[in-house]
């Protein structure tokens, strides 16, 4: 299926993920400090309402946690996915049963870091959910730290930005 939000520049994609108000993130965690624990904190103190996806756990940083999309209250406009790629494409397919219009899969420069599945793309391309496969939501969530605008301008010259 083709859709107008898959037909869009990828800057187009993230103004409009960023305009929504009700984001999931996937990969948070209790105990380590990982891409997920610093974008949901990000997103959170730019005042969108955020939720945690961490299944077995009832808080995350004070706020509750959901095991799975379907269980937020009210749904979600958007999901970060910043989990290894072989979790991904089942947080796709819950994004995909809930209803989520967005997702965007988590790349990091560092170590090579992605959640990028070439079959979540596949599945949300099908389904018509808008995508941003790759690239990381902290190098555009105003206001942009210095490292991380030095990373997008990276990315951009060395052709590392999703399509």
């Amino acid at each position: 299926m083709t859709t107008i939000a898959n037909q869009l520049t990828l800057s187009e994609r993230i103004a409009d993920f960023l305009a929504q108000r009700r984001i999931a993130v996937a990969g948070v965690s209790a105990t380590r400090d990982l891409p997920g624990n610093l974008i949901y904190r990000k997103l959170k103190g730019a005042g969108y309402e955020v939720f945690a996806i961490l299944p077995g756990a009832a808080t995350f940083e004070g706020d509750p946690c959901y095991a799975e999309l379907a269980a937020i209250p009210g749904g979600v406009d958007g999901l970060v996915i910043a989990t290894r790629p072989e979790l991904t494409m089942a947080l796709t397919r819950q994004a995909v049963a809930a209803g989520v219009p967005r997702v965007w899969m988590h790349e990091s420069l560092m170590h090579g870091g992605t959640s990028v599945s070439p079959d979540a793309v596949a599945l949300c391309r099908e389904r018509g959910v808008a995508l941003i496969a790759g690239a990381c939501p902290m190098m555009y969530c105003a206001p942009v730290d210095v490292g991380h605008r030095c990373m997008c301008w990276l990315m951009k010259v060395t052709g590392g930005l999703p399509e």
